[in-house]
């Protein structure tokens, strides 16, 4: 996607979850060294490179998260979403995400499977069209060129999803 000039833009909702604006903040670095508005800055540069117009988020409470998922609806091409801990708790989340036309990506900073019994069950998963965890930072970048890469070889008009 090195000429993106000619691509029509795309809208991408980046939902973080519970804490993530604490990344760069822990000790044990589980979520790497960037601060969230490092990893915010990174995320939107990496965007506009991709021609897609990010909408980046981040609440601790899962009904805004809900609320922000059904907002998407008709606005966004895509989602991606690192829901933190309510990855392995959130059904509502989950039915949210189901109802979501678009192409959905889930991002974790860290590995889940690497860490605990716990985490190895993501809710979110079922709804996402791919997962992308372990890659700190990266990763969310990944996230992003993967979303915009799925929307734009599913549908050649790129239309918002009703």
């Amino acid at each position: 996607m090195s000429n993106t000039t000619t691509l029509p833009p795309l809208t991408v909702w980046f939902l973080n979850g519970p804490n993530a604006n604490l990344y760069g903040l822990d000790a044990n670095k589980t979520y790497g060294s960037d601060s969230f508005p490092v990893l915010q800055s990174r995320c939107e540069q990496k965007a506009a490179s991709l021609g897609v117009n990010l909408r980046f988020l981040q609440s601790n409470h899962e009904g805004q998260l809900i609320d922000w998922i059904q907002e998407a609806r008709g606005v966004a091409d895509g989602i991606v979403i690192n829901a933190a801990g309510l990855t392995y708790t959130s059904i509502a989340i989950l039915d949210a995400l189901l109802a979501f036309p678009g192409k959905i990506i889930e991002a974790h900073m860290s590995n889940i499977w690497k860490r605990e019994p716990f985490r190895h069950h993501s809710f979110i998963s079922k709804a996402a069209h791919g997962v992308i965890a372990g890659l700190g930072g990266d990763g969310y970048e990944f996230a992003i060129e993967a979303v915009a890469r799925l929307v734009r070889n599913s549908d050649p008009k790129n239309s918002k999803s009703a």
